[in-house]
C-alpha cells in the first residue's frame, strides 16, 4: 500500500482509564488539495515517504533551447493549508544530467491558479521534455504570517 492509504487516529484516555479512538479528520482538511485543470494532468507523487517534495509533471511535449527558458504547464491547481506555502524546486536528475534549473517560485496559500514551472536550460544543448515527464518538485513549508512593525531598536 502507498503512504496515502494510511491515516493516523489519536487514542485518548479519559479519567476512568477507558480508551477510545477519535474520529479521523478528513485528510482534505489538513492536506494539500489538488484540482486537475486538464485531462492530461498527473497528480503530484512521492517516490517514498521520506522525500521532501512531490514530483510534478509536464502535460505537454516541448523543447527548452540551450541558454533559454520555458514556462511549463502542469495542468493542476492546489489548495494549501493555512500557515503554509509551497515552493517549486528542481529535480536532482534534470539539474545534474541536463543542466536544467528551476526558477524559485513560492506559491502562497491564497493562489489557486495553475501551477506553472519556469525551466531554464543552462546547458549547451537543447533539452526535450516529453508529456508526463517529472519536471520539478513541489515542497510544502510552514510559514510565520506575523505582521511587521517598524521599531527604532531591534534589541
Amino acid at each position: 500500500m502507498k503512504p496515502e492509504h494510511f491515516q493516523i487516529s489519536l487514542i485518548h484516555e479519559d479519567d476512568e482509564d477507558e480508551c477510545y479512538i477519535s474520529e479521523p479528520e478528513p485528510a482534505i482538511r489538513n492536506g494539500v488539495r489538488v484540482k486537475r485543470l486538464s485531462n492530461k494532468a498527473i497528480l503530484p507523487t512521492k517516490g517514498s515517504r521520506l522525500e521532501a517534495g512531490h514530483d510534478i509533471y509536464a502535460i505537454s511535449e516541448f523543447n527548452i533551447p540551450s541558454q533559454g527558458q520555458v514556462l511549463a504547464e502542469t495542468g493542476i491547481a492546489i489548495g494549501l493549508p493555512k500557515g503554509t506555502h509551497a515552493r517549486i524546486a528542481p529535480r536532482t536528475g534534470l539539474a545534474s544530467k541536463k543542466d536544467i534549473a528551476i526558477n524559485g517560485v513560492v506559491i502562497d496559500a491564497d493562489y489557486t491558479g495553475e501551477i506553472r514551472v519556469i525551466m531554464i536550460n543552462q546547458g549547451k544543448a537543447d533539452c526535450r521534455i516529453q508529456e508526463g515527464d517529472r519536471i520539478a518538485q513541489l515542497i510544502l513549508e510552514k510559514i510565520n504570517t506575523s505582521d511587521m512593525s517598524e521599531v527604532d531598536e531591534l534589541a
